[in-house]
């Protein structure tokens, strides 16, 4: 795909591995839309992306939970943008705890964020892909879609569910001009898990080395589908046999 003044929706895309995609799909020439939660780091992140490549960038508030947001945030891009050419799912959370002590809350927040939003967002955004000609979607999922963990019941849940859905919804739409692909990263240096960004993580993947996975997906020739990329650290610290 040439991605010069192609339209594209990045969802929880306003810090981490969703900004870096930001910045890279603008720096291709692509028009972007942005989107969180919170309306002030929509803000500061457009600004960033600005002083980058100016007027490239747009945002919308979106709570990826909430289907009518979905909707309006896929409308947005239509009527800001002129269409959606690219779907980046990448909103997400990890909220770690035995399944025992977990409670209602942070169960039904970690699915519907990193499952529902999904479908939310592939769901409006489809049909106008087809309508369009075609398109492309990639959800960014975890290895722990492959790798179970203690705690991470509900994050393991999600992701696993992540990689079948993205499997399927590949094969429904191929033959539309819909290409879809799943990113599995291991460890990335982000805040996702709490923890601010350290010289520690220096083993970590970084949110640019997702980016440029995803721009050099979106531009694999057409002849070829890449659907599942897995990626991990080059050099993680080794583990400790007792």
């Amino acid at each position: 795909m040439d991605l010069e003044n192609k339209c594209a929706i990045i969802t929880g895309s306003t810090r981490g591995i969703g900004f870096s995609i930001a910045q890279a799909l603008v720096q291709e020439g692509a028009n972007v839309v942005i989107s969180s939660r919170h309306p002030e780091n929509i803000k500061t992140a457009i600004g960033r992306l600005d002083r980058l490549v100016e007027g490239r960038a747009t945002g919308k508030q979106c709570d990826v939970r909430e289907a009518e947001q979905v909707q309006e945030l896929i409308q947005y891009c239509v009527d800001t943008l002129g269409g959606v050419d690219i779907l980046i799912n990448n909103a997400g959370v990890g909220l770690f705890n035995l399944v025992e002590n977990m409670s209602l809350e942070e169960w039904s927040d970690t699915i519907a964020t990193n499952l529902d939003g999904v479908f939310y967002g592939c769901h409006f955004a489809i049909p106008i892909m087809k309508e369009n000609g075609g398109g492309f979607v990639i959800n960014i999922g975890s290895l722990a879609g492959k790798n179970a963990f203690p705690k991470g019941a509900a994050y393991n849940a999600s992701k696993f569910a992540l990689v079948g859905f993205s499997e399927a919804l590949m094969e429904e739409t191929r033959y539309d001009n819909i290409r879809v692909a799943h990113i599995m990263p291991g460890s990335v240096a982000t805040e996702f898990s709490g923890k601010p960004v350290g010289g520690e993580d220096s083993w970590k993947i970084s949110t640019d080395d997702i980016a440029e996975v995803v721009i050099q997906t979106l531009k694999h020739r057409s002849s070829c589908l890449t659907s599942c990329i897995e990626i991990r650290p080059s050099t993680p610290p080794p583990k400790v046999r007792g």
